[in-house]
């Protein structure tokens, strides 16, 4: 039997679903976390073989304390994963120090969480990206700025989410980063006229796409961080085959083998000198972890399908044994903030938007940040009908 180790198999909420999947092919899974055992939900408890509590996965040695139990008592670890952007690095130390040849290795981790460093590969697999310049002071960041032209975008080089990225308009509002700027290492980059696509996939041990999937997102992530705006974005019915060709050239780039990923790109809303003409694809930058929050499930919801399932699949079998022709539509996303008055209130989006609805409910503190504090998930045939829902739903 093959040991799986999953670390922080709680959070999020939905990750019981790949555990459970893992134990339904056979795996032996081992969760690992800081939350007590009695607190876990019970559809997770029945999905993992033993769980070990640690104080805090932030301590390293406990962790590996965990895993070096678990090694002891049930032998070589076949695969440790967290499928969450916050341990990646972490996931990547323990694989290299139990020798777990599934997934990447320390030695590997700089490309694929450092945003200046992505960009080689990028330009590897033949996409543009934003002209960047990684800040020290005020005026090596000045004269990047004064050459690519306000605005620009400055961001942690290495950062999860949205979180410290900030478009400065102009050099008072430089001069005011810089003097709050913190310890992390910043990448400044051009402001690029666009919005986000996504490449998302389940790739087998040869590299090869096993499931597939992208989303838009209209709104920026930093602008509904920055500004408290709703959290708007859709997966789309139908992958556009030049979004499908950069995720390939992307996934084969990159050495990506036996994960999931989630791979974001601009699409330029108009010609960009440098950069390209509208309707180009630009690199933003890789995920090598599943979209966050609900994004999961909004795939089943889609495609009628299980990517849970999938994944664990890809996992024990190293394919799909699902049907892969099912029904496909859009399936949108809607985070509305607390405190504001929305013209429809909860009973009548349901009375409007009922039988397409498929999920609603308050998301966690942890996640609202980035998506707001009440969300709807809806499906719909066409674009021009989740773009009505956004729109209703916001005023």
């Amino acid at each position: 039997m093959k040991n799986f180790v999953f670390i922080s198999p709680n959070f999020p909420t939905n990750y019981w679903k790949f555990c459970a999947e893992l134990s339904n092919n056979g795996l032996r899974v081992l969760g690992i976390g800081d939350c007590p055992y009695d607190n876990l939900a019970q559809d997770l408890r029945d999905s993992i073989h033993e769980y070990y509590k640690v104080s805090s996965l932030e301590r390293y040695e406990e962790v590996f304390k965990a895993v070096a139990f678990f090694t002891y008592k049930y032998g070589k670890i076949d695969w440790l994963e967290s499928n969450n952007e916050y341990w990646l690095e972490r996931d990547a130390q323990l694989r290299t120090e139990f020798n777990i040849t599934s997934g990447f290795k320390s030695h590997q981790i700089d490309y694929i969480k450092r945003k200046s460093a992505m960009k080689a590969y990028y330009a590897k697999a033949g996409i543009p990206t934003a002209r960047y310049h990684l800040v020290k002071g005020y005026e090596d960041a000045a004269e990047f700025a004064h050459m690519v032209g306000y605005p620009v975008v400055v961001k942690p080089d290495n950062g999860v989410g949205a979180s410290q990225t900030y478009r400065l308009r102009n050099d008072d509002e430089l001069h005011f980063f810089i003097d709050h700027m913190d310890e992390n290492v910043y990448i400044m980059e051009e402001f690029v006229n666009g919005y986000v696509r996504t490449y998302d996939a389940i790739i087998n041990s040869r590299g090869e796409p096993i499931f597939e999937s992208g989303n838009v997102t209209p709104k920026s992530i930093m602008e509904v961080v920055n500004d408290q705006a709703e959290s708007i974005y859709y997966i789309v019915s139908d992958l556009p085959d030049k979004v499908r060709d950069a995720g390939l050239r992307t996934v084969k780039a990159f050495g990506v083998r036996s994960r999931f990923v989630h791979l974001e790109y601009f699409v330029l809303n108009d010609d960009q000198e440098g950069l390209g003409k509208a309707g180009d694809i630009i690199g933003l930058e890789v995920n090598m972890r599943p979209a966050g929050g609900y994004t999961p499930d909004m795939y089943n919801f889609a495609y009628e399908t299980d990517v849970y399932k999938i994944w664990a699949d890809m996992i024990a079998f190293d394919k799909n044994t699902l049907p892969v022709d099912r029904p496909r539509r859009n399936c949108a996303f809607m985070g509305r903030r607390d405190g504001k008055a929305y013209k429809l209130d909860h009973d009548a989006i349901m009375e409007r938007y009922g039988i397409g609805m498929k999920m609603w409910g308050r998301i966690p503190d942890a996640l609202a940040g980035a998506m707001a504090n009440q969300m709807y998930i809806c499906n719909f045939d066409t674009e021009e009908e989740v773009y009505r829902f956004f729109q209703e739903l916001m005023e």
